[in-house]
């Protein structure tokens, strides 16, 4: 009997801590038996990096020196709970950046030192994905399209903490090619919400291209296109032709969401699955989740797709994710550290 079959029997309460650190929000969540969301803190420091245009990841690593401790005390308190009483902790080993992570996998071990706490380590993704399963139960066989600022893959899931990569991106990310097409058209960081609301005032009349690379391939690639807007954005200024940044956000928009969704149909249609979960900082992007949602909807597939306050970086998804991997024994020791290029896979 596999222990996650032992403590439903059980009826065991499971509370997990979840730590979050991998980029540019501290974060801090306890979930109960994998699923309900007792607490969940995000401190964003999106103001702090702002006024640069990015993240830069010394001031990221500060930021989280400074509010870790209050944030995972804020986490237990609106919970109701105590460190005594949790029965985990978990914390994103990676990928992300290096310094942002080694804060929160700091952290983690010192609790896990101190109060005896088995210790789970989460890959970021993971987490991605199991943010819709604290909405409802995750139905397996799945495929999930994460598509976040560092990462466009495809993953199928055959059962909890079991990936398959069908296809990833060989360059540029999505969510990256976003937050670079909103700074060559001045728009404010981050970039991508700012693209999507600038693309309903415009139009797809812009000739931008599609790479869907060899017929049976399930990867992305998005840094052409990314250098199709710079030379028209480019010649455009040479000839003194007047620009409308709005059609160039809804023409990039839709170059970028038509490949995200064929692809993802095309990964469900070949693995034979009956549910698409969307996960990722871009799963909140309104016209990905209207055109995906047409298209399950005409194949009879059920989607997936996380509120809004779950899709970007957030400890709620990390905890429920490490609840999963604690349930079948996948524990660290104190000699865990951070790794900012961890594969899934």
């Amino acid at each position: 009997m596999k222990m996650t079959e032992n403590i439903q029997l059980n009826q065991t309460r499971t509370l997990v801590l979840g730590i979050e650190t991998s980029c540019d929000e501290t974060a801090a969540a306890v979930v109960e038996n994998g699923q309900r969301v007792l607490s969940n803190v995000i401190s964003s420091q999106v103001d702090v990096h702002r006024k640069f245009g990015g993240v830069v990841p010394e001031v990221a690593s500060r930021r989280h020196v400074e509010r870790i401790t209050q944030i995972i005390q804020e986490a237990l308190d609106r919970a109701g709970v105590t460190l005594d009483d949790l029965s985990a902790v978990a914390v994103t080993q990676g990928p992300g950046l290096v310094g942002a992570l080694l804060i929160g996998v700091s952290a983690a071990k010192a609790l896990s030192f101190a109060r005896g706490l088995p210790l789970v380590p989460v890959h970021h993704i993971a987490g991605h994905i199991y943010a819709s399963h604290l909405v409802e139960p995750l139905a397996f066989p799945l495929v999930a399209l994460v598509v976040s600022g560092g990462h466009t893959e495809l993953i199928l899931m055959r059962e909890h903490n079991r990936f398959e990569r069908l296809g990833r991106t060989r360059d540029d990310a999505a969510g990256e090619a976003y937050d670079k097409v909103a700074r060559l058209l001045h728009l404010p960081y981050p970039g991508g919400p700012e693209i999507d609301r600038l693309a309903k005032d415009g139009s797809d009349v812009l000739d931008f291209p599609r790479a869907w690379l060899e017929p049976d391939s399930f990867d992305f690639s998005f840094s052409g296109l990314k250098s199709a807007v710079i030379n028209y954005l480019h010649n455009a200024r040479q000839r003194g032709e007047t620009v409308n940044p709005a059609d160039v956000a809804a023409s990039f928009q839709e170059s970028v969401v038509e490949v995200l969704v064929e692809k993802a149909m095309r990964a469900v249609a070949h693995t034979g699955v009956k549910q698409l979960v969307l996960a990722g900082g871009v799963s909140a992007n309104s016209r990905l989740r209207e055109a995906l949602g047409a298209r399950c909807r005409e194949a009879g597939i059920t989607l997936r797709v996380p509120p809004l306050s779950l899709c970007t970086d957030n400890a709620a998804m990390i905890a429920a994710a490490g609840t999963y991997r604690f349930f079948d024994g996948q524990v660290g020791d104190l000699s865990l550290n951070a790794e900012p290029n961890l594969p899934l896979v």
